[in-house]
């Protein structure tokens, strides 16, 4: 048995799977906003409700939002701010008692997605989270790629390639910096440049259906949207070259980009082809917990 826990910033996912993958018990509490030590408690406290609804795990696996600094070994960059600057893993694992694996949660949905979901038995794997943020994963021959600073994947906070005259400077981002690709390709980032050329206010979800049923605005919102992100995962593939690339979070459910995308990104690939395919994930928001649990794995 092993033991999956998704920490995500309103909930705590935990998952217990068998060697086979099957999943045995499930269970999710709510997340304590902004306290540290109450968020560590949650999570002990729900290793042990998962135990002893079934039977002692032989490994943990934690996925967080944020990762570990090799310079410090204190959470950076999450957005759940109480964790940042904090020893997260050393206390979670001083909290239960035992060794805990730990990882990013985007590695841990593209981790899962090429272990026995839509990019199985890809020798490179570009696992790819797009909703209120943009984070993404790298697995290799079966191995997540953390990388030397633990930011490999870290595509969102990139510049958007090939940009257009109108797209400069670009969208202020939380990092500091403008452009960054998360600023267009997240959630908030469709809805800003829908409300900047429509001149109003739509999530996401509802663009998407008004260009279904012929909205000429919400159309041309998507086919710039598509555009760009043909233009980031471009990108990508002349970096990476990866068998396969998995589109999950919430803009991830847009089911015409499994098709426009690659239609588009050929123009910008270095290649007279791209074998690269763009595949939805199996095992959607439940990836990110089921990664969790096969870290120890890797």
């Amino acid at each position: 048995m092993r033991i999956g826990i998704d920490l995500g910033g309103t909930k705590i996912e935990g998952i217990v799977l068998n060697d086979e993958g099957e999943e045995i018990i499930r269970h999710r509490i709510a997340t304590p906003q902004g306290d540290y030590l109450g968020t560590l408690q949650a999570i002990k406290g729900l290793v042990d409700y998962l135990e002893s609804s079934t039977t002692h795990a032989e490994t943990i696996g934690i996925g967080t939002p944020g990762a570990i600094s090799t310079a410090t070994g204190l959470m950076k960059n999450s957005n759940s701010v109480c964790m940042n600057g904090k020893p997260v893993h050393e206390d979670i694992e001083t909290l239960l008692g035992r060794k805990v694996s730990l990882a990013n949660d985007a590695n841990c949905f593209a981790l899962s997605e090429a272990t026995d979901g839509a990019a199985k038995d890809a020798e490179v794997v570009f696992g790819v989270i797009v909703g209120t943020g943009t984070g993404a994963g790298i697995v290799v021959n079966g191995k997540l790629l953390t990388g030397s600073n633990c930011i490999s994947g870290e595509w969102g906070h990139n510049p958007l390639p090939w940009p257009q005259d109108v797209e400069l400077p670009g969208p202020q981002c939380y990092c500091g910096k403008t452009g960054c690709i998360e600023t267009w390709l997240s959630g908030p980032g469709m809805m800003r440049d829908h409300e900047l050329y429509a001149n109003v206010f739509l999530d996401a979800e509802t663009i998407v259906s008004k260009a279904q049923f012929g909205d000429e605005d919400a159309e041309e919102t998507l086919q710039r949207y598509e555009d760009r992100m043909a233009r980031s995962l471009a990108s990508v593939i002349n970096i990476l070259d990866p068998d396969v690339i998995v589109l999950g979070g919430g803009m991830g459910n847009i089911k015409r980009l499994y098709k426009s995308v690659p239609a588009l990104w050929s123009q910008y690939v270095f290649s007279d082809e791209v074998r690269t395919r763009l595949v939805a994930p199996v095992y959607g928001d439940s990836s990110g917990v089921r990664g969790a649990a096969w870290l120890a794995d890797d």
